[in-house]
């Protein structure tokens, strides 16, 4: 059998959608470990790749990482891949009241995953969902990040106001997570 995928989270609910969308049927086996990764700066894949790159250095093994930016148009991508720091500082309510003054709230959630496959010369492999929305005042629970400041287009709802499975269909996570479930069915024929 071969070894585990270790997804590196300390976030148990990001964890527990990854299982979630990724379904019973996955080839492979997910465990998880927590570590302290380093906060990279950059585009959101030198920093996907970079972060990919240490986490194997540290399990020495096949790992996943995730990324997620959350990108508004009128601040040319901004917060983008640091909004974790905005969201820990502002809040949803301070993410929504970022866009004040600018008309356009147009918004896109991208979720990325990378790959390291575990070997020491193997490259890293980004699996990248994106997710057009709009940066709207905050609504639903307040338990999993940016979630109740953002409505995904085509939806009266936010994602915190979604039913699971329903935002398990179309989020930025679960396209991306579609995308590697894909690689390892393909390459598991």
């Amino acid at each position: 059998m071969s070894k585990p995928i270790t997804f590196v989270t300390g976030n148990a609910k990001k964890l527990e959608e990854v299982i979630l969308i990724l379904g019973s049927d996955f080839p492979k086996q997910i465990v998880n470990k927590k570590l302290d990764l380093p906060e990279l700066q950059g585009e959101l894949n030198e920093i996907s790749i970079g972060k990919a790159k240490e986490a194997h250095r540290q399990v020495m093994g096949p790992v996943i990482v995730e990324d997620t930016a959350l990108c508004f148009n009128s601040l040319k991508g901004l917060p983008g891949p640091y909004v974790k720091w905005f969201l820990e500082k502002m809040g949803p309510e301070g993410l929504h009241k970022m866009l004040h003054g600018f008309e356009d709230k147009s918004a896109q959630a991208v979720c990325t995953f990378a790959y390291h496959p575990g070997g020491e010369k193997d490259e890293v492999i980004l699996f990248q969902g994106r997710t057009d929305g709009t940066i709207v005042s905050p609504r639903g629970p307040r338990d999993f990040g940016w979630d109740p400041c953002f409505q995904p287009n085509g939806f009266d709802l936010t994602y915190a106001e979604m039913p699971k499975e329903e935002k398990n269909k179309i989020s930025h996570r679960y396209k991306a997570l579609d995308l590697l479930k894909k690689y390892f069915t393909k390459s598991e024929i």
